[in-house]
């Protein structure tokens, strides 16, 4: 074994090899370098954030027609270090009456709920954290971490705004997790398995996305939700409740949900990527250097976080009653009936070749489309008779 092949296992037992030979006990030893690498991927993580700042505006700059960040630094590279600079000095306030404890656990909270997600993540074959037999399952209850911390800052501020941003935020995130936590059952079933790096291996002969075109779409969809994105962006109705939950928060404080929000959507389009595009494997170049599989699972993660990007930009905001009966009266029934085909069509067709079980799995997926989308333009119709009688409908129709 050489440093190329296994880097990650190659420096730990370099590293404890010095460590026990300046006299450190064996399992100390370890547990020091097992911190020190926890330490790393943060360290590493945090400086991807930063530039994640400068990706976003150069983006957003593109598709509003803008400019972007052009003065701090070539290109504006240095812009977000000069945010940084300026989020730290800051006056930190308080809100009187706010429960102290609460308030201030709430953005710590907001960005640990993120990080440790990386710790079930796949970045190359021999490059992961925890091999969790249940990762799928992990990823549910850090995401529940993420949700606490939200209405904790909106409770703990003692502003009715704040509050009531908590509230809406929550609610939508509960609701469409319903959808999110049954679309991650769908790669579970392709798989036999809910370890992330068996899903990942498990897609070396096709994509999830082309067994399940429909569940990808709906777990994008229930992902900007849960991000709080626009057009799901609700929390966060200027007019209505400046900036929800984090109305009350200043500097770093208000900086950590920021650089939660954004590292949550890159770590999104990461998962998006290890459940329905096949995480770092393509064509089998991952087998060249684990370095090559990290750009590779880099790249499909940036490609789902410019997505993310594209919708948030280019897509109006809905009002929160259309949105929370859009997820329940459409996207949840959808997503149930969605796995209850995919279970029944995967039974039906194991043991097929390849070519049959795509076809079969893809077909079940347009065809279940077709019938939602036929629903809901019937249901749509009726609605619109209600309001405006059927013969100004069958003018517009025609």
């Amino acid at each position: 074994m050489n440093f190329w092949t296994d880097p990650l296992k190659v420096a730990a037992e370099w590293l404890e090899g010095i460590l026990t030979g300046w006299g450190m006990d064996a399992i100390f030893a370890h547990v020091l370098v097992v911190f020190l690498g926890v330490l790393l991927l943060i360290t590493i993580l945090m400086v991807l954030d930063i530039f994640l700042v400068w990706i976003e505006r150069k983006v957003v700059s593109r598709f509003q027609d803008r400019i972007g960040p052009n003065r701090v630094g070539p290109y504006g590279l240095i812009q977000p270090f000069a945010d940084i600079i300026k989020l730290i000095i800051k006056e930190d306030t308080t809100p009187d009456g706010a429960d102290k404890v609460v308030y201030n656990l709430a953005p710590i909270l907001s960005m640990m709920s993120v990080l440790i997600v990386w710790a079930v993540v796949p970045i190359a074959p021999v490059i992961l954290g925890t091999d969790l037999n249940v990762g799928v399952l992990f990823l549910i209850a850090a995401g529940a971490i993420g949700t606490l911390s939200i209405i904790m800052a909106g409770w703990s501020s003692n502003n009715k705004f704040a509050l009531i941003g908590g509230f809406r935020q929550v609610a939508m995130m509960v609701a469409f997790e319903i959808p999110m936590l049954t679309m991650l059952l769908i790669p579970t079933i392709f798989a036999g398995s809910m370890n992330m790096n068996a899903i990942i291996q498990a897609q070396g002969s096709i994509w999830y996305f082309f067994l399940s075109p429909l569940g990808t779409l709906i777990f994008l969809i229930a992902v900007i939700a849960e991000l709080g994105r626009a057009p799901f962006d609700l929390a966060e109705g200027e007019s209505e409740l400046v900036a929800g939950y984090n109305t009350e928060y200043s500097g770093m404080k208000f900086g950590m949900f920021y650089a939660g929000e954004l590292l949550h959507a890159m770590t999104f389009g990461g998962i998006w990527g290890i459940l329905f595009f096949g995480g770092y494997r393509f064509f089998g170049l991952e087998q060249v250097s684990p370095f090559l599989a990290v750009l590779i699972f880099l790249a499909k993660a940036l490609i789902g976080y410019w997505v993310i990007m594209w919708v948030k930009y280019t897509m109006m905001r809905i009002r929160i009653d259309q949105m929370l009966a859009f997820n329940w009266m459409f996207l949840t029934p959808l997503s149930f009936v969605l796995l209850m085909v995919t279970a029944l069509a995967n039974a039906l067709l194991a043991g097929t070749s390849i070519w049959v079980y795509g076809i079969g799995m893809f077909a079940s997926n347009i065809i279940l489309g077709w019938v939602a989308l036929e629903i809901v333009r019937s249901y749509s119709r009726k609605e619109r008779e209600k309001l405006e009688g059927p013969r100004k409908v069958a003018e517009a129709h025609h």
